[in-house]
């Protein structure tokens, strides 16, 4: 058995936010669709168009590394979606949903960031400039993502979740 390095771990990470990246990208058009604010719905479809861009440069790390693009099954990913898949069920119709929905987003752009800021320092400790900057372009979107959530959840959804439906 090889031995175990920092540049497997790395890999390791790498496959499992490529996983976690797809799966995000096949949800957030039934996020969006289940969302009923108009800002949410904007928000959803923006991130699906930025998380598609985010595929396409971890692709681009994969072959800084020398290595093929493919996924690994990432249980967190889906434990958390399957969380915002309930909510979704439980909340339809309701004046909370919005908040649930978002919620349940942020959930994953806090996954995203830790794993994100992760690869983006082993890249910097392993020497590989080009993935540092093609992460942090990542981690920069993540984290604005969040922020515009909390934005929006402050902005109506969570007062209007008070109101019964």
């Amino acid at each position: 058995m090889a031995e175990k390095t920092l540049q497997t771990l790395f890999h390791d990470t790498l496959r499992d936010i490529y996983y976690a990246e797809r799966k995000i990208l096949k949800s957030l058009p039934k996020m969006a669709r289940a969302a009923q604010s108009p800002e949410l719905k904007a928000a959803f479809e923006k991130h699906r168009e930025q998380t598609e861009g985010q595929i396409e440069r971890l692709q681009q790390v994969f072959e800084i590394i020398g290595k093929p693009a493919r996924g690994k099954t990432c249980d967190a990913i889906e434990g958390i979606l399957a969380e915002g898949d309930e909510i979704a069920e439980e909340y339809k119709d309701t004046a909370a949903l919005d908040a649930g929905l978002l919620a349940a987003a942020q959930a994953v752009e806090h996954y995203e960031i830790t794993r994100y800021g992760t690869l983006k320092r082993w890249a910097q400790v392993m020497g590989l400039k080009d993935a540092v900057k093609l992460l942090d372009e990542t981690l920069q979107e993540e984290s604005q993502t969040d922020e515009d959530l909390t934005a929006i959840a402050d902005s109506a959804v969570n007062a209007e979740a008070l109101q019964p439906a």
